[in-house]
């Protein structure tokens, strides 16, 4: 995974972004009716023109569907209602729509700075992954440190190398939900009126 923008589209979230420095779900709380939710990143998301936002979203899971879907169903009061919206269209994404979102990831890789050994170890591990089931190794690692990325990288990939194509493909799902969740709270926390109201494909 990586942070890598796409051509008209507002950079994407860090795939290994952390959120910890982002408001809970629970702490946030719902605007009364009439009222804005107090959250200008929520506030943006949910005034902005629906093509503006279906890009937002789609910088998140490429899943044009999802993305259309969460877009249609804004307002959304809170980052709570936003997060089980995205999770409620992730568990009915469709295999064309898993495959659609898992091309446009990209690798997760390290640092620059990170040893050349450990660099080469996870470029042979993505290798090998990639060999075996036809996609890009996906994963989401909001809770780990940075000095844990390399372990938790290795270890994913070699105990998913272990699995079927069909159990691998319903992981990689759910890692792809985890991945929209953490892009989402980076997007309402941190996500300037600019680049949610001017995204364009």
């Amino acid at each position: 995974m990586s942070s890598e923008s796409h051509a008209g589209l507002p950079k994407r979230p860090p795939t290994l972004h952390h959120t910890l420095g982002a408001p809970a779900p629970s702490a946030i709380r719902s605007p009364l009716p009439g009222q804005r939710s107090g959250t200008p990143g929520l506030d943006h998301f949910n005034t902005a023109p629906e093509s503006a936002v279906v890009a937002i979203l789609l910088a998140c899971c490429a899943s044009r569907r999802w993305a259309e879907r969460m877009a249609a169903h804004r307002p959304y009061p809170d980052l709570a209602a936003l997060l089980a919206a995205a999770d409620e269209a992730g568990y009915d994404l469709r295999p064309a729509d898993v495959t659609e979102a898992l091309a446009d990831e990209c690798s997760a890789g390290l640092h620059p700075g990170a040893p050349q050994a450990a660099h080469t170890a996870l470029a042979a591990a993505h290798a090998a992954y990639e060999s075996r089931f036809g996609h890009t190794f996906v994963i989401c690692l909001d809770a780990y440190g940075p000095d844990e990325y390399l372990d938790h990288l290795l270890a994913g990939i070699r105990t998913r190398l272990t699995h079927e194509p069909d159990e691998e493909r319903a992981v990689a799902a759910e890692e792809l939900r985890g991945l929209a969740r953490s892009r989402l709270t980076h997007v309402v926390a941190n996500h300037p009126e600019s680049d949610v109201a001017g995204a364009s494909r």
